[in-house]
């Protein structure tokens, strides 16, 4: 495959710290275990990793529990970044400039993962870059994007597959301790949906949903965070709202919902 002369996209921040992304690399290793062990050619990529390499790194040392001869390529559009990481570089993690396109010579990944990457792009146009990245996938691969904040103590994410254009769930991961009300994470909602916390659209029910029942979960606090945040969901879930996991993931503060229940109104 011929490489494109120019990347698609635009150099972003380049924020990033180590272990940032560790909620949705704990939720990659298990969701994306089955492909990944099956896989041929076990490759996944971290596009958009930023200033520094540590993010495929740790992404890669994650899933060796899953895939010991995983491999990662971190993708970047910024040149400068590209050369700095390539210190770390070794047979199982290796660097690129790129952007969506996902230039790597005509493999397919199992996984790409993409995030605090679409954030500084109009919500428009998240439409071309997911369908451009889930063109590269493997048939069984997922791209999973997202954002988090600075120290990855709270994120959201969308899941597609291979050549969708429709994310298949949306999935929250927050550190529970501290949590005044599940709506006070709405500022890190992906790009596709933080302009959609307005009346009238289903992610703005969906948070109302939740704030109203860890509001009444309250009693449960005397047990901890970790009874209160499940004690919710299951009242939630119990309410009609569909909800994809349970309680083991709840209690890494999680919540995975199909993307029907938040897609946006037309």
């Amino acid at each position: 495959m011929t490489r494109s002369a120019r990347p698609v996209g635009t150099i972003t921040r380049g924020t990033t710290h180590p272990n940032r992304l560790r909620r949705v690399d704990r939720w990659i290793a298990h969701s994306c275990a089955r492909p990944l062990r099956a896989a041929s050619d076990p490759l996944v990529v971290d596009l958009g990793y930023g200033a520094a390499a540590w993010t495929p790194r740790d992404l890669r040392d994650r899933l060796r529990g899953v895939r010991r001869d995983v491999e990662v390529v971190g993708i970047e559009i910024d040149p400068e970044r590209v050369h700095a990481a390539h210190a770390y570089a070794d047979a199982t993690l290796s660097f690129r400039r790129g952007g969506f396109e996902v230039p790597i010579d005509g493999r397919r990944p199992v996984v790409v993962r993409a995030f605090n990457v679409l954030r500084q792009y109009d919500e428009s146009q998240v439409p071309a870059a997911w369908r451009a990245m889930t063109a590269r996938l493997a048939p069984d691969g997922l791209l999973v994007e997202g954002t988090c904040d600075e120290l990855g103590r709270h994120a959201w994410w969308v899941a597609l597959g291979a050549d969708e254009a429709v994310p298949r769930t949306l999935t929250l991961s927050t550190r529970l301790a501290g949590l005044a009300a599940p709506s006070d994470l709405a500022e890190r909602l992906p790009k596709a949906l933080i302009h959609r916390n307005v009346p009238g659209e289903r992610v703005h029910d969906l948070l109302r949903t939740l704030d109203r029942c860890w509001a009444a979960a309250a009693p449960h606090a005397a047990f901890g965070v970790r009874q209160r945040w499940i004690a919710a969901l299951t009242a939630a879930r119990q309410g009609g709202l569909e909800v994809l996991d349970g309680p083991t993931r709840w209690r890494l503060g999680e919540l995975t919902v199909p993307w029907s229940v938040v897609a946006p109104r037309d």
